[in-house]
């Protein structure tokens, strides 16, 4: 394997990141509830972890403000182009998968 430096793994984990962002904007039919029985985390948890990693570093960002970032837009705007009801199923197995911290 190839042997990267600390500022590469870190810009290359930018890039990732940020393409993993510009992939969940474009699939806004991917619904957080879908991610999170699927995958264990969801679009609120990318923007706590986000949150996370500036108080780590000293900067306050807001609950609203991390959620901005992830989404693209205001949060409330999101719920309001995007977010569907969710179904009995996708219910169901939210409580069936759901992680410990949710």
């Amino acid at each position: 394997m190839t042997e990267l430096t600390d500022r590469q793994r870190e810009a290359y984990e930018a890039a990732a990141f940020r393409r993993l962002l510009s992939h969940l904007r474009e699939r806004s039919d991917v619904q957080n509830i879908d991610l999170m029985n699927l995958a264990g985390f969801c679009r609120n948890c990318l923007s706590n972890w986000y949150r996370d990693a500036a108080e780590a570093d000293g900067a306050s960002l807001s609950k609203d403000e991390a959620r901005e970032i992830v989404y693209g837009m205001p949060y409330a705007d999101w719920q309001a182009k995007h977010q569907t009801e969710a179904s009995g199923s996708q219910l169901a197995a939210f409580e069936t998968n759901r992680p410990k911290d949710h």
